[in-house]
């Protein structure tokens, strides 16, 4: 059985960055206020997701393959009855794939896409901590991007010594790829390509 954490959503938000692309806007929430959020280590690098994004925390558990997904596709798990498609993030963002070790996760996020939320899973190496980042600590996207598309990043984000990458998961994928995994999720739930147990 899948064993899931889940990510306490009744906590009031300590502030929100720039709103991501897609999301409806509600209040008055600044560039200057900080962020809470949930950081992770994909191919030894730091990266964020802000919390209210997050659904809960998965173990690695029964994955299977569908045929024909794109190469960031790493398959598709039971959640609860649901077929979740999961992604592998590191493939997503051009770094090569990592092997599933003892630490390795699912994340499961809620993005929006014309206006409907959708659920997925991302697979990372480890999951570190929650932190709210403050505002002084923040900055906003690089011009010109290094080893990542710069409309990946919502902000770059300083604590202590260490510089974290604020993913903006509304364009880590876009409408196009997430009708795609609509469409393999529809077909693997279909086919009986999902696992039978939760």
């Amino acid at each position: 059985m899948t064993q899931a954490t889940v990510v306490n959503q009744d906590a009031q938000r300590p502030g929100q960055l720039a709103p991501a692309e897609g999301a409806e806007q509600t209040g008055q929430a600044g560039q200057n206020e900080g962020i809470q959020c949930l950081t992770f280590s994909v191919a030894n690098e730091r990266f964020a997701v802000d919390i209210l994004d997050i659904r809960e925390i998965i173990e690695v558990g029964m994955m299977t393959s569908v045929p024909l997904a794109p190469d960031f596709v790493r398959g598709v798990v039971n959640l609860r009855g649901n077929v979740l498609p999961v992604i592998d993030l590191a493939v997503r963002l051009g770094r090569e794939r990592q092997d599933i070790g003892k630490r390795t996760c699912i994340v499961v996020v809620e993005i929006r896409v014309a206006r409907e939320d959708l659920s997925l899973g991302i697979l990372v190496d480890e999951v570190n901590e929650i932190l709210e980042i403050d505002p002084e600590h923040l900055q906003p996207p690089p011009k010109v991007g290094g080893r990542m598309r710069t409309d990946f990043i919502r902000a770059m984000g300083r604590v202590e010594d260490i510089f974290i990458v604020l993913l903006n998961m509304n364009h880590v994928l876009n409408r196009g790829d997430m009708e795609q995994l609509q469409e393999l999720a529809s077909f693997a739930e279909g086919s009986g390509l999902g696992p039978a147990d939760e």
